[in-house]
């Protein structure tokens, strides 16, 4: 994990560089989909979904969610993906709900710039390092 700083423009610049964007898609489905069968399971789905990090800690207090509960968030979660209600995910469902996501992340940051604390592999770490990548060139 790192420190980073981004905004609105970031994300959007990332999303909207087709070539960038399709390669880190195709990268994360192609970890994810541990059979290779070209569809992403529940089951494949589930650490993807729990990076999303609904659950996360409330002010520095851990608080374990129910278990059920749980289970239908992430199930909810992974309907949205499940654009055809096929059971599975496809690279054109995931690549779509995955814009959706991050489209919706932009809007709600802003333009004004914000630190996050970034895992390393995540879609924002890369949309801030292709920033950096076109600052530094």
């Amino acid at each position: 994990m790192s420190v980073e700083v981004l905004d609105a423009t970031t994300i959007v610049n990332f999303v909207e560089d087709q070539e960038a964007f399709h390669v880190s898609i195709c990268d994360r489905f192609a970890h994810l989909d541990t059979n290779h069968d070209g569809l992403l399971s529940y089951a494949e789905m589930l650490k993807e979904l729990k990076s999303l990090r609904v659950f996360e800690t409330h002010f520095g207090i851990d608080v374990k969610p129910n278990p059920d509960e749980l289970a239908q968030v992430y199930g909810k979660l992974f309907d949205l993906f499940d654009h055809d209600s096929s059971g599975t995910v496809d690279l054109e469902e995931f690549k779509s709900e995955t814009k959706r996501m991050m489209l919706a992340m932009a809007n709600g940051l802003g333009f004004l710039p914000v630190q996050m604390v970034l895992e390393e592999d995540s879609f924002l770490k890369k949309a801030v390092e292709r920033e950096s990548s076109k600052v530094a060139a």
